[in-house]
């Protein structure tokens, strides 16, 4: 069951299970049906998809204003906050509306600068209790020390990210530290009792987009081992307890 949406200018596609957690998916380029289907052909467990497109991306997923990365670029306006506060308010209840149900489950998921937006939400709001953050833009100056400095309204149940091995390999210095970074800030949620997991993938997002995605919701949907590649140890893991399985 599939419906669209048109609220403050954005669309939200919804791909609806009865009785699912509901992941929100925000997304550059409108590509919520493709990672619906490839979650699909990865028998990906029952869940419902709101996947968020028309967004003003330098906007509304960045947290603070920041300076274009290149002259062609448009420069960080820092909205996220006044973006949240619309998705919170009346994005997700007008969901919840059409899947005529509040579930008990709802996770945030991002690519991108809307990967880092996933991680400053979780911050902000107690709404999304599981977090993917795909290939995140945890370049972005002074994220590493927000993360470490603002505790979470409340903990999530579950923090996923990931990363392409290539992502780092870049001239510009800005970038390189995507790598670092994001496995600083991994390090400090596992060190602050949050379960967190950090994933190197082969290869580079912007080839394998919606398959990066969708294995990063599987996760989310399947909650059990994480194979965790921090710290050059391919063979760490963490299992979260039965308690703490996704049901709904």
């Amino acid at each position: 069951m599939t419906h669209s949406l048109l609220i403050a200018g954005k669309k939200i596609d919804i791909f609806a299970r009865e009785n699912a957690p509901l992941v929100i998916l925000n997304t550059y380029g409108g590509e919520g049906e493709a990672v619906w289907q490839e979650c699909a052909e990865a028998h990906c467990p029952p869940f419902s998809l709101a996947a968020i497109s028309r967004l003003d991306w330098e906007k509304d997923m960045s947290p603070w204003e920041n300076p274009p990365l290149s002259k062609s670029d448009a420069p960080f306006s820092g909205g996220a906050d006044a973006y949240l506060c619309e998705l919170t308010q009346k994005i997700v209840p007008a969901v919840c509306d059409v899947l005529n149900a509040k579930p008990r489950t709802i996770a945030l998921a991002g690519y991108s600068l809307a990967g880092l937006f996933s991680l400053y939400a979780a911050h902000k709001t107690p709404l999304f209790c599981r977090i993917a953050s795909v290939s995140p833009s945890l370049w972005f100056p002074d994220f590493v020390s927000f993360a470490k400095n603002t505790p979470f309204v409340k903990n999530p149940d579950c923090i996923y990210l990931s990363l392409g091995d290539k992502e780092a390999k870049t001239r510009n210095p800005l970038l390189q530290s995507v790598q670092k970074n994001t496995e600083e800030v991994c390090a400090w949620y596992t060190a602050q009792k949050i379960p967190a997991t950090f994933e190197l993938k082969s290869g580079a997002f912007d080839v394998l987009a919606e398959s990066f995605v969708s294995d990063d919701i599987n996760v989310l949907l399947m909650n059990g081992k994480f194979v965790v590649n921090l710290n050059n140890n391919p063979q760490a893991s963490i299992t979260l307890s039965d308690g703490d399985k996704w049901t709904d």
